[in-house]
């Protein structure tokens, strides 16, 4: 990642929390605490933000906290083929007139192109999800009400009385942050209590993983293996993460990529 986008989710990290620490942006940009540190020097220098002990904070405090986790607009850039390979997978398991829930993320963002020629009922708390099925298809699409969170690009509702409560899926499929033995994890307790109460609202629980999320890790829990029904992800996962959702009694769909089929392609040939 190049130094001017380093800043940026610096930058905007410091604004949305009210001390973003080293390890929190080394998750976020994906590079050492030595590079982190001297990022946050050079923007103290610059006078764009102040340098604290363990972090960083905004020179004016945030009036509104955001969620933690990286922006959508980074991660929209990361393993694209393969969220594109694990979206085709999963768009593969409806049928028109199905009634489906859309977490927010990069990886379900993906299955709004080979929704494109489908027709279904569409719940979804991603607003560019909404957006492009909206402009690009002929599904009914239902969105969440409550805040738009702007670097995640994503509607949550602290209330309980919004309108998740009045909708029901066949299937929700949706992304995380990270899947391990204890189950699905994420970073921000807002998030989890949304996607908490869209789970409730379906029958099965399909997850989008690309093979890197079975490496990371969060403090937080949002839901255990037993309430997974699927999880789709890539040709990379391991063996071992293999047996661990088979003994869970999780099904398992491997998304193989335009990439990896090329690979194959010209080896056989």
């Amino acid at each position: 990642m190049y130094e001017q986008e380093r800043h940026r989710i610096i930058l905007s990290a410091v604004q949305e929390r009210p001390v973003a620490s080293v390890v929190d942006l080394c998750d976020l940009t994906g590079v050492s605490e030595a590079t982190i540190r001297r990022d946050i020097a050079t923007l103290h220098v610059q006078k764009k933000l102040r340098r604290v002990r363990g972090g960083a904070e905004a020179l004016s405090p945030p009036q509104f906290v955001g969620l933690a986790g990286r922006p959508f607009a980074v991660n929209q850039t990361i393993r694209i083929k393969q969220k594109q390979a694990i979206a085709r997978a999963a768009v593969d398991l409806c049928e028109d007139g199905d009634p489906i829930i859309i977490n927010g993320g990069t990886t379900t963002f993906q299955m709004v192109h080979p929704l494109a020629t489908r027709r279904m009922q569409v719940f979804t708390n991603s607003f560019p999800i909404a957006e492009h099925l909206l402009h690009h298809s002929k599904n009914t699409v239902m969105l969440s009400g409550g805040v738009i969170y702007r670097e995640q690009n994503i509607i949550l509702s602290p209330f309980e009385n919004d309108v998740t409560r009045n909708f029901y899926a066949r299937r929700m499929f949706m992304s995380a942050q990270g899947l391990g033995p204890l189950g699905l994890m994420e970073a921000d307790p807002l998030l989890i209590q949304a996607e908490q109460k869209l789970i409730g609202q379906a029958d099965e629980l399909i997850v989008l993983v690309d093979s890197s999320k079975f490496k990371a890790r969060s403090s937080l829990i949002l839901c255990p293996l037993a309430r997974i029904h699927t999880v789709i992800t890539d040709d990379g996962i391991s063996d071992k993460t293999a047996a661990m959702l088979d003994a869970a009694e999780i099904r398992l769909i491997v998304a193989e990529s335009a990439a990896s089929r090329l690979q194959e392609d010209e080896a056989a040939s």
